[in-house]
């Protein structure tokens, strides 16, 4: 339902119910998979984490400053209780550190960073690393490095799939 309304209010344009029940559906299933994954991995999330966490949200802050009363209102107009707000920011906590896990496990091989090189030679000039921000160079193998960990994501999530048992009932969706 949130899903929903979000695509209702925000985006422009028609969507098929169909797709965005489908969305909703993979989105839900892929949850899960990065949850089990946290749960084999031995993940745990902290009371303390989690406080730190919520109070740090752009959304719960006024004036820099995290607003209990604002943090309330939010949640009452999201129909949420603050301990299901907890319990859902908790698991979804818990699914970002098992993919922060396997994302930081990724390194970019000499070869791939000699392939980054040499494709950037072919290009113009690379550019000297500014104060601003990082060389051409280093903004490629940034690059490369990002595609690397986004398949290696996708490779485990699609392992984690093959292992489990999923059985969608349509007719109840």
């Amino acid at each position: 339902e949130n899903t929903y309304r979000y695509y209702k209010d925000n985006v422009q344009g028609d969507f098929k119910e169909e797709t965005l029940k489908q969305f909703v559906l993979d989105g839900l299933i892929h949850g899960k998979l990065w949850t089990l994954a946290a749960k084999d991995m031995g993940v745990t999330v902290s009371p303390d984490e989690l406080r730190d966490d919520i109070i740090k949200r752009p959304d719960f802050q006024k004036n820099g400053q995290f607003d209990p009363d604002l943090y309330r209102r939010l949640l009452v107009a999201n129909r949420l209780t603050p301990a299901l707000f907890e319990s859902m920011h908790a698991v979804e906590l818990l699914r970002e550190k098992a993919r922060t896990i396997v994302r930081d496990s990724v390194a970019l091989t000499p070869n791939e960073i000699a392939e980054a090189n040499t494709l950037l030679a072919r290009q113009a000039q690379p550019e000297p690393s500014t104060q601003n921000g990082p060389s051409a160079n280093e903004r490629l193998l940034q690059d490369f490095l990002f595609q690397k960990q986004q398949r290696a994501l996708m490779a485990y999530q699609e392992a984690l799939k093959a292992k489990v048992s999923i059985q969608i009932h349509k007719e109840m969706l």
